[in-house]
């Protein structure tokens, strides 16, 4: 009876989130959490609710309720990691993208995450090394690329920024255009 009742619970909000209801959503999670604490869930599903409500400190609260209970996941790592980096912690979001990287090594977002913090923090090198391990996990993302050729320029490697946005001329040509007028590089039409 008890996991019918989860169940229960469980497909009331998804119908409440898939009609626009995340405030009837939001309170069922609240009652999945009195009558399931602990749940992870309900407690990632508060914690995005509440984030995308832009009640960031309170989503930040329930994604440290959901790290006790399950500190193990990558998934849940990059979650904070990207409301930390939304509230300016670029060195407690930095930490959470590694423990993300290294729990879940596959996880590209959580590269990128890390990418975009290190950008943040003026550590170049080490954002060149989490963009390039994104850019190997997704290599058909233009996000990554991007982001790496505007560390290059930054780092006044030029070459290796037009090498980038040559490869990106053969699948995103609107996002190596751009990388052109921002940067102000000549690049030849990838051949």
């Amino acid at each position: 009876m008890r996991a019918l009742r989860y169940r229960g619970l469980k497909w009331r909000a998804i119908g409440n989130l898939v009609f626009g209801r995340r405030d009837a959503a939001f309170a069922i999670f609240g009652q999945m959490l009195r009558e399931f604490p602990g749940d992870p869930y309900a407690l990632a599903s508060r914690a995005q609710l509440q984030a995308q409500a832009g009640e960031r400190d309170a989503a930040l609260r329930t994604m440290e309720q959901l790290l006790a209970l399950q500190g193990d996941n990558g998934g849940h790592w990059f979650n904070y990691g990207f409301l930390l980096e939304e509230a300016g912690e670029y060195a407690r979001a930095e930490a959470a993208f590694r423990r993300a990287t290294e729990l879940s090594p596959q996880l590209d977002r959580a590269w990128y995450g890390l990418g975009l913090v290190l950008i943040r923090l003026q550590r170049l090198d080490e954002a060149v090394a989490a963009l390039k391990r994104n850019t190997q996990l997704q290599p058909m993302s233009p996000y990554g690329w991007y982001q790496l050729a505007r560390v290059h320029v930054d780092r006044h490697e030029p070459e290796e920024a037009r090498r980038i946005i040559r490869h990106l001329q053969r699948f995103e040509p609107k996002i190596a255009a751009q990388l052109v007028r921002e940067t102000g590089l000549s690049v030849e039409p990838a051949g």
